[in-house]
C-alpha cells in the first residue's frame, strides 16, 4: 500500500474510516490489533484470530463511534459474534464492520498529531482513554522530532512517573518512543494531507505497545 496514492484516491474526502488508518499504520510498522473488515453486505466468516473480539462500525462519516452505539465489545464466541453483527448490520446497513482481537489492556496513552496555523504539524503525547478529558495532561513538538524531543515529552507530562515504573506499574517506555518517532515519520510524509490524527487509546503494556483506535482528518 502506498499511504499517498492511497489518500489521493479518495477524490476530497475528509476523513478516513478506521480500518483505512490502520492500514497506513501497518504500512508503517505499528502495532496494532489482529482484525477483519466486512464490507457492505459481505457475508461474516469466522475470525482466524483469538476472542474475546471488538466490533465496530468503521466509516469516514462516523468517527465518535461509541455515542452512536457503533462499539461491541468482550464478543466471547462465534454465536454472539453473528448476533453482534446483524444487530450492527441493522444499525448500519452501508457502513465496513471492524473486527478485532480484543487486546489486554496497559497503560492507556494518546497519540496524535494537529496542525498548527503558524507552526504546521505537531505530534502530542498524554494519559489516554477516559483521562485526556479529566486532566488534559499533554506535551507537544513541532514534527520532525528526534529521540530526545520524544524523551522530554513523556518527562513534560504530569503523569510523567507512570510511564517509568510508579509502584511497579512496567510499561514499554522505550517502545512508547519509538512510536512518537514513528508518528513524527508518518507527519512528515503525509503532511500535504494530514489535518489530524488521533491514536486513543495506545496501550502501553509491558513489552509492546499497541494501537487499540484511530482516526484521521485530511486537509
Amino acid at each position: 500500500m502506498d499511504p499517498k496514492k492511497f489518500i489521493e484516491s479518495l477524490k476530497g474526502r475528509k476523513a478516513l474510516a478506521e480500518h483505512e488508518v490502520k492500514d497506513i499504520l501497518d504500512h508503517y510498522g505499528f502495532k496494532t490489533p489482529a482484525r477483519m473488515v466486512l464490507a457492505p453486505g459481505e457475508e461474516l466468516r469466522e475470525p482466524d484470530f483469538e476472542y474475546p473480539l471488538v466490533m465496530k462500525v468503521s466509516s469516514p462519516k462516523i468517527l465518535h463511534k461509541t455515542e452512536v452505539g457503533g462499539v461491541k465489545l468482550h464478543i466471547d464466541d462465534y454465536e454472539s459474534l453473528k448476533k453482534e453483527c446483524e444487530e450492527m448490520r441493522e444499525k448500519f446497513p452501508e457502513e465496513h464492520i471492524l473486527i478485532e482481537e480484543m487486546k489486554r489492556p496497559g497503560v492507556e496513552a494518546i497519540i496524535g498529531v494537529i496542525e498548527d496555523p503558524t507552526f504546521g504539524l505537531s505530534v502530542m503525547v498524554g494519559l489516554g482513554g477516559i483521562y485526556t478529558e479529566i486532566y488534559k495532561d499533554v506535551s507537544f513538538r513541532v514534527i520532525p522530532i528526534t529521540r530526545n524531543d520524544a524523551d522530554e515529552m513523556l518527562k513534560d507530562l504530569k503523569a510523567h512517573e507512570i510511564f517509568e515504573g510508579f509502584r511497579g506499574i512496567k510499561t514499554d517506555r522505550e517502545g512508547l518512543i519509538d512510536t512518537l518517532l514513528n508518528v513524527s515519520k508518518l507527519a512528515m510524509d503525509l503532511q500535504e494531507y494530514l489535518s489530524q490524527m488521533d491514536l486513543n487509546p495506545v496501550f502501553v503494556r509491558e513489552n509492546d505497545t499497541v494501537i487499540v483506535d484511530a482516526k484521521m482528518v485530511l486537509k
